[in-house]
């Protein structure tokens, strides 16, 4: 049965548990005049979690489908929410909706572009662009500007059944995953390119009080500092011989 646990005001982790992977899946339900349901997750895990959905809203009411990156647990089962929720769209950025979400969703999406705001009712949401951070060319994070919570999809993944706030370092529990990305049938499953740096220096620079994962605990806290230990963290792993020649152009 999913867990569901109010991490901040309006703002619910719902979460299922894999044995088998022996991972966590987490998404989250932002509850608002339009709610939103970040990350669809897999197919074979729709019902359960349209049961959580259930239990905070009416389904049907969901109007915003979103996710970081075109990956099977986080838009899996997109289609199936647009099924039952009629007015919802997926909402991704334009790379997203070119490479992958315009052809495989059955409704248009609707786009953000790099620092785009959409309001949902009493929140604002920004979409910061993030490619290959932490994989996927079309990848970027979403930011609550009204609870300041990150939503960053595969940074600081973590194994295991995790409680729904972590305590402690959170840097310390995803360095297992990270080093998992130096070999073996996981290699490169993280990337590290010259702009890396510069991007996590960006989302630090959003000072959020939450950094909502997909895999293990939300952290709350200093967020800007964890971000900033994560990115020595990756470069010290995964930056040999990379070099840091800074990070995305912006207008």
């Amino acid at each position: 049965m999913a867990g569901i646990s109010e991490i901040a005001d309006g703002i619910f982790r719902i979460v299922i548990f894999s044995s088998k992977f022996n991972l966590s899946f987490s998404h989250f339900l932002i509850r608002d005049e339009q709610p939103m349901l970040f990350h669809a997750g897999l197919r074979g895990m729709f019902a359960e979690l349209h049961e959580a959905v259930a239990t905070v809203i009416d389904p049907a009411s969901l109007r915003f489908i979103g996710f970081s990156h075109f990956e099977s647990d986080e838009c899996g089962a997109l289609n199936d929410w647009l099924a039952v929720a009629p007015a919802a769209v997926p909402l991704c950025g334009p790379v997203g909706a070119m490479t992958s979400v315009s052809d495989f969703a059955t409704r248009p999406p609707h786009i953000l572009g790099d620092r785009d705001r959409l309001d949902t009712g009493r929140r604002r949401f920004r979409l910061i662009a993030t490619p290959h951070l932490p994989h996927g060319w079309d990848a970027g994070m979403l930011f609550d500007e009204s609870e300041r919570i990150l939503f960053c999809s595969d940074l600081l993944s973590q194994g295991g059944d995790c409680p729904p706030i972590g305590d402690g370092d959170a840097v310390g529990r995803a360095t297992p995953n990270l080093l998992k990305s130096t070999s073996g049938p996981f290699a490169h499953s993280t990337a590290y390119s010259p702009r890396t740096g510069a991007m996590l220096e960006e989302l630090a620079q959003l000072e959020p009080a939450t950094l909502a994962l997909m895999h293990g605990s939300s952290v709350s806290g200093n967020g800007a500092a964890i971000l900033r230990d994560l990115s020595a963290a990756m470069e010290g792993i995964l930056g040999a011989g990379t070099g840091d020649a800074g990070g995305p152009d912006r207008a």
